[in-house]
């Protein structure tokens, strides 16, 4: 009698043992399942030994410097050094502070005069305005140089007598009804008797705070 044919293809028993509940990959009772492909082609390499360094593999962070790299000591790419920080502005500069200490005395002591012929009075927070305004400024440029400071109250207390001469000429063109340019190119020496006769005690005491206002502003700027 001949034997009936095994059908063809017959599905093979994995790793030579019978599915259990469906698990092809289950094998025999007392062997252990083999591990079930993950997928990963690199799941069965050995892993790295540590090397103590736990940033050792990652690749240096870029901080966008092309000079970061560099050791202390190292020249610039190109043969060049390392850029150098710009110089300091210059200050500790007499003539030039002085310059400045006389500008602003001849700007403040007008803006005081016109100040003082406007309300016909002189105020002694407008002198100590000028000195310090004269000080600070020649002080900024010029430095604390002694010299700077004491040209600073000279030139001040010349500022405030600038002053209470445009102001008593206003007031003169005001009262002789003429231009005030007239008054200080024709009548200069009437402008100054005047300012000799109506000088008192406040007259030379806004002088001083000028003088005085002035050390202020340079210490200040200093």
């Amino acid at each position: 009698m001949s034997q009936p044919v095994q059908p063809p293809n017959q599905p093979q028993q994995p790793y030579g043992g019978q599915p259990v509940d469906g698990n092809p990959y289950a094998g025999q009772p007392g062997q252990p399942a083999p591990a079930a492909p993950t997928g990963n082609p690199y799941g069965q390499q050995p892993p790295t030994a540590p090397t103590g360094n736990p940033y050792g593999q990652q690749p240096p962070a870029s901080t966008g410097n092309p000079f970061a790299g560099q050791q202390p000591g190292q020249s610039a790419p190109f043969g060049g050094g390392a850029p150098f920080a710009p110089a300091p502005p210059a200050r500790n500069n007499l003539l030039l502070g002085v310059l400045v200490a006389l500008g602003a005395a001849v700007v403040a002591g007008i803006l005081y005069g016109v100040i003082a012929g406007s309300i016909e009075r002189e105020v002694g927070y407008a002198a100590v305005g000028v000195g310090f305004l004269v000080g600070f400024a020649a002080s900024k440029v010029g430095g604390s140089n002694p010299a700077v400071i004491g040209a600073a109250a000279v030139f001040s207390i010349g500022a405030v007598y600038l002053g209470q001469l445009v102001g008593i000429s206003m007031v003169l063109s005001d009262l002789a009804q003429i231009p005030f340019s007239e008054v200080i190119g024709d009548h200069f020496g009437t402008v100054t008797e005047a300012w000799s006769q109506e000088a008192d005690f406040m007259t030379y005491l806004f002088l001083a705070l000028g003088a005085v206002a002035a050390v202020g502003g340079a210490k200040k700027a200093g």
